[in-house]
């Protein structure tokens, strides 16, 4: 499986987790009844949510309904909460959602028969960081620009993420705040038993760096043991990101290669130090799955993996879901960024965006405008609803609740976004063997120089074609 797939699975996996959508089934696109109910809100979360309404602008919707395609829903499923946004929409313009149902695998030839047969949802999910910008190059979606003001008030916070997405000089992502694509994830029993500095108070200290991740992760590592300092499908990527510069960046509308930049040079030699030392588990042992059953967490409750770079979506769910992780009601499960360079005083994130493309010819844009403006508004005022869920429900403490709001606020302003999944499947695959090369598990390891030589100008010709061949007319997209 594709890493790109399992991470939308984790995705999916969030949102089932704040109560919001069932993860995409098998089935084929259909349209869903999606009048279900979530709980009442609390007195105290509705009289916010009426709150909200003062800063929405006063206005009656000619069409009250929208249309979303995705492979789940964000309908709140039987016996979930509301989401604050969704609760504002129905309440100020009187607003619903209609699902149209599609999975992982359609979801693009999906949206293709949709737009191409004059019958286009309204919006399509923009956080899995696979569909732009070759969905703007291939005109299956819009700019947002005629129905948001982006430079409003109301969205000046998230304006350095929106402008990050322009193609043609349009924006085409409707963004409420970036998001996290890695942390990483540790347990603090484990940091404990092994003597060593806790990463998240290191971090605080700004003492978080290359060295002493690497040191940790050299000291950790006893193959005879069973011990390996890092498991996952994303410490590749997540490593990669923490020198600013994406393999796959966009710039002035343009995509470019970034494999043969000084500073991701840099950081890919320590990279390829850490995979020389085998400081990760052997997934080549394991049909390319993490350890034991290739469940996310495996080996951090047991003790014997020291991180994993993963989504938050990892441990924002139950205590039971997160058992592989550790004993979270315990003080177990913890986590920090990606650590900085030595010779940098920036922490950089790798990051995804939490927003909505508009598709081609949707039939009511006015109504997806005012539902992101309700989820503008209710993320600026506050996700009360989120978080007490987060405490109450999932047992977060106040350690994990300050950190997740400091690595909200890092993203958001040191964000690293890379293109290589948005562009053609051919890049994909391609950027999928790259971007693993000074870290493959198995033995295999290449340096990064070796690894520019020989699949440099194969990038530079994919993304010299994709760049002169941009479409007027909607075109069908690659899975």
């Amino acid at each position: 499986m594709k890493m790109t797939k399992k991470l939308l699975a984790g995705v999916c996996a969030l949102t089932l987790c704040l109560g919001m959508a069932a993860c995409g089934s098998s089935s084929s696109s259909d349209k869903k009844d999606s009048s279900n109910k979530g709980l009442d809100l609390t007195e105290d979360q509705q009289k916010k949510v009426d709150e909200m309404q003062d800063l929405l602008e006063d206005k009656e919707l000619a069409n009250t309904n929208i249309k979303w395609l995705a492979h789940y829903d964000i309908n709140p499923s039987e016996g979930s909460v509301t989401p604050a946004g969704l609760k504002l929409f129905q309440d100020k313009y009187n607003g619903t959602i209609e699902f149209v149902q599609t999975d992982w695998d359609n979801r693009y030839t999906d949206l293709a028969k949709y737009v191409m047969a004059n019958d286009s949802p309204d919006f399509f999910p923009a956080s899995d960081m696979d569909g732009f910008p070759k969905g703007a190059m291939k005109a299956m979606f819009e700019p947002i620009d005629d129905y948001i003001d982006f430079d409003s008030e109301l969205w000046a916070s998230s304006k350095p993420t929106n402008d990050a997405f322009v193609f043609n000089g349009g924006h085409y992502v409707a963004a409420i705040q970036s998001a996290p694509n890695f942390v990483c994830i540790y347990n603090t029993k484990t940091i404990d038993e092994n003597g060593y500095d806790d990463p998240a108070q290191l971090y605080y200290d700004d003492e978080w760096t290359w060295s002493k991740f690497t040191e940790m992760c050299l000291d950790f590592t006893d193959a005879d043991a069973d011990k390996y300092a890092l498991d996952g499908y994303w410490y590749g990527r997540a490593l990669n990101d923490t020198c600013g510069v994406p393999l796959i960046g966009l710039e002035n509308g343009k995509i470019v290669n970034n494999i043969g930049n000084a500073d991701v040079a840099k950081v890919q030699d320590l990279m390829y130090n850490l995979g020389k030392n085998n400081v990760m588990f052997d997934r080549s042992s394991n049909n390319w799955s993490t350890r034991g059953s290739g469940a996310t967490g495996e080996g951090l409750a047991s003790g014997l993996t020291l991180f994993i770079p993963v989504g938050l979506w990892g441990i924002e769910c139950t205590p039971a879901d997160n058992a592989l992780f550790g004993d979270v009601e315990a003080g177990e499960i913890m986590f920090c960024p990606m650590p900085r360079l030595d010779d940098s005083d920036t922490y950089y994130v790798s990051a995804r965006v939490e927003g909505y493309f508009l598709c081609k010819n949707a039939p009511n844009p006015e109504g997806f405008a005012a539902y992101m403006n309700c989820l503008k508004v209710a993320h600026d005022e506050g996700d009360e609803i989120g978080e007490q869920q987060l405490r109450d429900d999932y047992k977060w403490n106040d350690d994990m609740m300050a950190m997740r709001e400091e690595i909200y606020n890092l993203v958001n302003t040191n964000p690293v976004y890379d293109f290589e999944d948005g562009v053609t499947q051919e890049l994909s695959d391609q950027m999928q063997t790259v971007n693993q090369a000074t870290m493959i598990t198995g033995g295999n390891v290449t340096t990064w120089t070796a690894t520019v030589a020989e699949y440099e100008k194969a990038i530079d010709y994919i993304i010299k074609e994709a760049n002169e061949n941009i479409s007027t007319e909607p075109e069908a997209l690659e899975e």
